[in-house]
């Protein structure tokens, strides 16, 4: 695929993405629903470094969390315009926060799960302040975004992928995962027959250099590499007709959780893309909060 053509493919599915999380409830976001924290610095190595953060007013007890990944191919996508997503999670008794990471154009791969594992640290230091439940922080990415938040899901307690950005005194672990067409096993990504070539140019911008070139880095950019029988429950989207992230990727990760005794679900939407309005019709959006509520809510509350 030519450069310009990827560049249009890129955009649109950046697109789509933000359609997505902006359509998780479609009415209008009520101010009186939330106390709003935006443009919180999680650490100070880069300006990419932000969150903001949602928070039901009226709080008396902590509250479990969730923390939304953008996607964008690593390259684009911003944590802004989750503002109804926000209010749909809120209305439920949740902490919402959304989160931006270094991108690939400035700096390529640990450099994102770092950042993320960062601002999970940075939400367990500041679990008072925003009345969060350290024990229960739930994240939910999309394409990219999904990719990073099953690396979360994985790899606690892989020191190497922590990064240098602070609160290392608290875990980067999450207890549950909604991962949304994410890659799952970038080493496949060096087979362009089993891969579209549009989603392999848009790992070796990741990685810096192609999978075979970089085998080490694949591996450990890959969630499947890292799941065992401590990973955090997941729930899997994916449609079958998506161009960029095979069902193949999301099936592989499903069968290896199976395999190591994780609580996961995958749910493959007939005729979806990469995005599109399948991903938030009611029976999945319900789909999605009796997953959340399973996993990050006691019995009753």
């Amino acid at each position: 695929m030519q450069p310009k053509a990827l560049s249009s493919l890129l955009i649109a599915v950046i697109s789509t993405l933000a359609l997505v999380a902006c359509s998780c409830n479609a009415q209008t976001p009520n101010a009186g629903l939330a106390d709003v924290h935006t443009d919180v610095q999680y650490t100070q190595n880069s300006p990419a470094q932000f969150m903001d953060l949602y928070v039901p007013q009226g709080v008396a007890a902590a509250l479990p969390a969730i923390v939304a990944i953008h996607g964008g191919g690593w390259r684009g996508g911003s944590r802004t315009g989750y503002r109804n997503a926000a209010s749909h999670f809120v209305s439920h008794g949740y902490v919402f926060c959304t989160i931006d990471y270094r991108l690939d154009d400035t700096a390529i791969y640990p450099a994102q799960i770092e950042d993320c594992k960062c601002a999970i640290r940075y939400l367990r230091a500041h679990a008072n302040l925003y009345h969060i439940d350290p024990s229960r922080i739930g994240v939910w990415g999309e394409s990219a975004g999904g990719h990073l938040a099953a690396m979360l899901g994985t790899s606690a307690g892989v020191k190497r992928l922590e990064g240098t950005g602070g609160w290392e005194d608290q875990s980067s672990a999450v207890q549950a995962v909604l991962d949304l067409y994410g890659p799952s096993d970038l080493r496949a990504y060096g087979k362009t027959t089993a891969v579209s070539q549009a989603g392999a140019d848009i790992v070796v911008k990741f990685l810096g250099g192609t999978p075979m070139d970089k085998p080490d880095l694949a591996a450990d950019a890959s969630p499947i590499v890292f799941v065992s029988k401590n990973s955090a429950p997941f729930l899997i989207l994916q449609g079958d007709k998506d161009p960029l992230v095979s069902v193949a990727q999301s099936q592989e990760l499903y069968d290896t959780l199976k395999a190591s005794g994780v609580d996961a679900t995958i749910k493959i939407l007939p005729g979806a893309g990469h995005g599109g309005p399948q991903f938030f019709a009611p029976e999945i959006i319900s789909m999605v909060d009796d997953f959340f509520a399973r996993e990050l809510k006691p019995a009753g509350q």
